[in-house]
């Protein structure tokens, strides 16, 4: 094998969990979305969609621990330093952790800055907030 073939699936290998991490985010509000299209009436698509924007904006929004945290431990990975890799892990965790209980704490006062700006049908907001309180705590 020639060396550029080995660095190219090197490079796959190591981008393989970033890219399924990054398919995750919108997937299960997908999931959530097709279980209540089973159901008979459109107000759950509708709640399951503010309630998937919301949730969207959340995780993107927090894109920047898991992205650094990526270059960090690739700078580390290729300087071959398992401490400095392990120093990432506890400090990311550290963040996510803190930033989890933030949101935990500020779930009211996003929950109806977020519903103030998208519109929709009480009827559809009403279960969009029951859906946004439930699925705050995956957030973590």
């Amino acid at each position: 094998m020639n060396f550029k073939t080995d660095i190219n699936k090197e490079i796959f290998r190591l981008s393989v969990p970033n890219i399924v991490s990054n398919i995750t985010v919108p997937l299960l509000g997908m999931v959530d979305l097709a279980m209540m299209g089973h159901l008979d009436n459109p107000v759950y698509i509708g709640a399951i969609a503010l309630g998937g924007i919301i949730f969207n904006v959340i995780y993107h929004s927090f894109a920047f621990l898991r992205m650094g945290s990526s270059g960090f431990t690739a700078q580390a990975y290729g300087a071959k330093n398992n401490k400095d890799i392990s120093l990432v892990l506890i400090r990311s965790l550290l963040v996510a952790g803190g930033l989890a209980l933030i949101l935990l704490l500020l779930q009211y006062p996003i929950q109806w800055v977020a519903f103030h700006l998208l519109d929709g049908s009480e009827e559809v907001k009403n279960l969009a907030r029951e859906y946004f309180y439930i699925r705050i705590y995956a957030a973590p």
